[in-house]
């Protein structure tokens, strides 16, 4: 067994019963949903059923990140365990989360000087950051130290591929990224937005493409022009999506037909809390490992 701790946080959207599974600790995010604040805890509080259903009938949210106070208390526990820590944590292209468990892990190692704790950035989000744990976990058990993963981790993150899209446009309009003239032409056109994370962890869009059946051929086909191995593929893929399983299904099948070689079937999760507030319902995003992402 390792003499050191792989955490992540609540924003990696794995299960409740996955992170337990492979043995990876984390620390929740919060939201506020109509003034009311909510850990960000898998949907052990509020499921996710329950949370887009709020969400479609109006429900106004908030995000807040962990703050270093909040990480001081996470890793000082683990760090009075005697154990070291690797802690990897969403992207600092979306949140600032990375900075401040940094600075947290500077106090705690004052604190606890013959501790180490790597905290790493992991460049991703949602089940894409949360297949960046599930296969460093698999590395830990292999036999690597703390410092070799957190270098693995390091040297491998941007070869983890990030692709999102988006049937409904509400969200958006919301968080202030499109207008409402522009949602609505795109809901009278059909147009559903494809994204993807680019080498700074940043969420960017890259094409505008027109009805949910051709922007569900088009996430799978990014993934043939840029999966490892191509359609040998031999890798976890997951996705996860919100209050859209139907879509997230269809994906996964288009996925295990074209690459036969997958190491097991696809894993759909739930969008979390935190990432959830952003995207509204409607969303589907699909992982694998590929070649370095270069912008």
């Amino acid at each position: 067994m390792a003499d050191y701790i792989l955490s992540g946080c609540s924003a990696a959207d794995l299960s409740k019963e996955h992170f337990e599974r492979i043995g990876v600790r984390y620390i929740c995010f919060h939201y506020m949903m109509d003034d009311v604040l909510y850990p960000d805890d898998l949907g052990q509080t509020l499921s996710a059923d329950e949370f887009y259903a709020r969400m479609a009938k109006g429900a106004v949210t908030k995000t807040s990140q962990i703050n270093i106070s909040e990480y001081v208390d996470y890793f000082s526990a683990m760090c009075e365990e005697g154990k070291d820590i690797v802690h990897v944590t969403l992207s600092s292209g979306i949140s600032g989360t990375y900075n401040s468990a940094s600075n947290a892990a500077l106090i705690v190692m004052e604190r606890f000087p013959e501790r180490e704790i790597y905290v790493i950035d992991s460049l991703g989000a949602s089940s894409g950051y949360g297949l960046i744990l599930d296969t460093a976990a698999a590395m830990r058990d292999s036999g690597l130290s703390a410092k070799e993963l957190a270098d693995w981790i390091t040297e491998n993150r941007l070869k983890l591929h990030h692709w999102f899209f988006s049937t409904d446009l509400s969200s958006y309009v919301r968080g202030g990224r499109i207008s409402k003239t522009a949602a609505f032409f795109g809901g009278v056109f059909e147009i559903c937005p494809l994204l993807n994370m680019d080498n700074l962890g940043r969420l960017i869009p890259r094409k505008k493409v027109r009805t949910k059946k051709n922007v569900i051929k088009e996430i799978v086909q990014r993934m043939v022009e840029n999966a490892d191995k191509g359609l040998d593929y031999d890798g976890k893929c997951f996705i996860s999506m919100s209050a859209c399983r139907a879509d997230a299904e269809e994906v996964a099948r288009l996925v295990e037909a074209r690459f036969p070689k997958l190491n097991g079937k696809v894993l759909i999760n739930n969008i979390g809390g935190l990432i959830g507030s952003h995207t509204g319902p409607g969303t589907v995003a699909l992982f694998f490992w590929g070649g370095e992402r270069v912008d």
